[in-house]
């Protein structure tokens, strides 16, 4: 164990995927986070892949990216904006990490020459890193995810290794239960059965839930609690109705509604730390989302989108939040259209559409798909005084976009779409070079936190210094995920034709953040960096904010 008593909570799902495991982990964490306990969110992933970084975000969603450069699976950034700090690279776990590790110590000696094998070595790796995470945050208790459903192959050795350590420490785990009760059109009533069968399955592995959470489309009733109760051979109190809602952020209060933090607590021998209502700033931001009428038209361009509804909003979830914390901290109600730069390419008349909305929208992204519909589109929120925002390839592309548009580079472009482009205002980093050349892709481009300077007098430094405090004067960390850069080169020749730097790394070489002054266009700003990952809903990042605004200034104006 990490210390003595060390608590740990699992966290695994029943039934289907998708149930929402990652944001009950999230929420038990906001609900412990403030009874005065200090809390670690790990996520396991039972794929092979050692990290997330290589994935199709079609398939698998947002790769999110911690400080420390580590990419990760999605539910972190959920784990950060619940608990509002930022989480380590021991927090996340994946099956390519686990064997990598045991395989690297075998290799190495380091089993004395012994057989290896699934139990115990790599358990025994499993448990460690449960150890390490709890360690390394200095956790009262570590709150963990196991991926999968039950019943899966992959995640079986996650179960477990939980099984054990609760074996050995049965006063300090606990099991919870994520699962779903359908609701059929034809029959009109909540069935309990796949739940229960989902417990069995559980049982099977020796590993019995102390707490089920009832998802489904409506509240639990008592009949159905206390028929899950009997046949699960749990607390009908410990059976926690968890209905659709239209706010993720409605979770941690309808938990404590149900009195689950308190629960929890109480079965894990603990008594909670505050008297105050830990939740308050919580209930405050749900009422803001729940008061916030007047709305806000953001149009989102990107490549993703006719891929399906289905994995829509997971390939830009921390965008997508990102602008909602903001828009209601400008006391507003976002409403967010898709749009999908290829249509531009198809049909250039469907510009003008984008006059619509009050502000425009370009995530990051790789590769070539949609990018002429998106340098339209910039071109179209530059010239038509619309308020725009790029992220990462959306800061490229505006810097393209000007290139050809402002300083007469008609040709200018990447080196990711262009090797031979005349005019590589955008190439790949020297040090990259090697790496691509020989095929390494994962975890080889710029990844985590970097400082980056601002300077004073442009529209990214006013907003920082409102919206956020620094510990170095003129300077922010955030988060890379990229390999290209602006290309130092014509670094003189934009910003003689106006564009402006504000930001840049320590040295200088590097161009972080460009924009266009407020007296030639109300709102033009891109960054290297994705600001959308430290976005939080108690503390919306300045950016975007000041986004926002113009957004909500063009909309008085329309």
């Amino acid at each position: 164990m990490s210390k003595k008593n060390h608590k740990y909570i699992f966290v695994i799902g029943g039934v289907m995927s998708g149930v929402g495991k990652g944001i009950a982990t999230s929420a038990i964490g906001a609900l412990l986070q403030a009874k005065g306990f200090k809390v670690n969110l790990m996520k396991i992933d039972p794929y092979l892949n050692v990290d997330a970084g290589t994935m199709n975000p079609t398939e698998h969603g947002e790769v999110f990216v911690l400080n420390s450069g580590l990419e990760t699976d999605q539910d972190m950034g959920n784990y950060e904006r619940f608990l509002n700090r930022d989480l380590g690279s021991e927090d996340y776990m994946t099956s390519g990490m686990v064997y990598r590790s045991v395989i690297e110590r075998e290799r190495s000696l380091g089993y004395g020459g012994k057989f290896v094998e699934a139990i115990p070595h790599i358990t025994d790796e499993i448990r460690s890193r449960f150890q390490s995470a709890a360690e390394a945050s200095h956790s009262d208790v570590s709150v963990i995810e196991i991926g999968g459903t039950v019943g899966d192959y992959q995640n079986f050795l996650f179960i477990e290794a939980a099984r054990v350590l609760n074996l050995r420490h049965p006063q300090d785990v606990v099991f919870v239960l994520v699962s779903y009760l359908p609701v059929p059109g034809t029959i009109g009533e909540m069935k309990t059965k796949p739940t229960q069968n989902a417990v069995h399955q559980l049982n099977s592995y020796g590993v019995q839930p102390d707490f089920i959470i009832a998802r489904g489309p409506v509240a639990l009733d008592a009949k159905r609690k206390e028929k899950l109760a009997i046949w699960c051979n749990v607390k009908p109190e410990h059976v926690i109705s968890a209905p659709d809602i239209s706010s993720i952020y409605d979770v941690p209060v309808n938990f404590e509604r149900e009195q689950f933090g308190t629960l929890l607590l109480q079965a894990l021998s603990l008594r909670t730390r505050v008297r105050r209502d830990g939740l308050e700033k919580w209930k405050k931001f749900v009422r803001t989302i729940a008061s916030a009428t007047e709305e806000v038209r953001i149009g989102i361009v990107g490549k993703y989108f006719d891929t399906g509804d289905f994995v829509l909003s997971d390939a830009y979830i921390s965008v997508i939040e990102a602008l909602k914390f903001s828009a209601y901290a400008v006391g507003k109600k976002p409403v967010l259209s898709w749009i999908n730069a290829k249509d531009f390419e198809k049909d250039v008349e469907k510009l003008s559409l984008l006059a619509e909305y009050d502000g425009i929208v370009v995530p990051g992204g790789f590769g070539e798909t949609g990018i002429e519909g998106k340098l339209s589109a910039i071109r179209f929120a530059r010239e038509n005084k619309i308020p725009y925002l790029g992220l990462c390839y959306g800061m490229q592309l505006a810097v393209i976009e000007y290139a050809r548009n402002a300083v007469d580079l008609a040709e200018a472009n990447t080196t990711e779409i262009n090797k031979h482009t005349p005019h590589p205002v955008i190439d790949i980093m020297p040090e990259q070079k090697k790496h691509m050349a020989e095929g390494k892709y994962g975890a080889t481009m710029r990844l985590g936190a970097y400082p980056c300077f601002l300077k004073k007098g442009t529209i990214a430094g006013g907003a920082y210094v409102k919206g956020q405090s620094s510990k170095v004067s003129g300077s922010v960390s955030e988060r890379h995920r990229h390999r290209y850069e602006v290309n130092p080169e014509y670094v003189a020749r934009l910003e003689k034709a106006g564009l402006v730097f504000s930001g840049t790394s320590p040295d200088g070489v590097l161009m972080e953040i460009a924009e266009l002054p407020r007296r030639r266009h109300p709102f033009f700003l891109g960054t290297q960096f994705h600001p959308e990952l430290q976005a939080r809903p108690l503390a919306p990042h300045p950016l975007f904010t000041a986004f926002l605004k113009a957004a909500v200034k063009r909309s008085g104006k329309k």
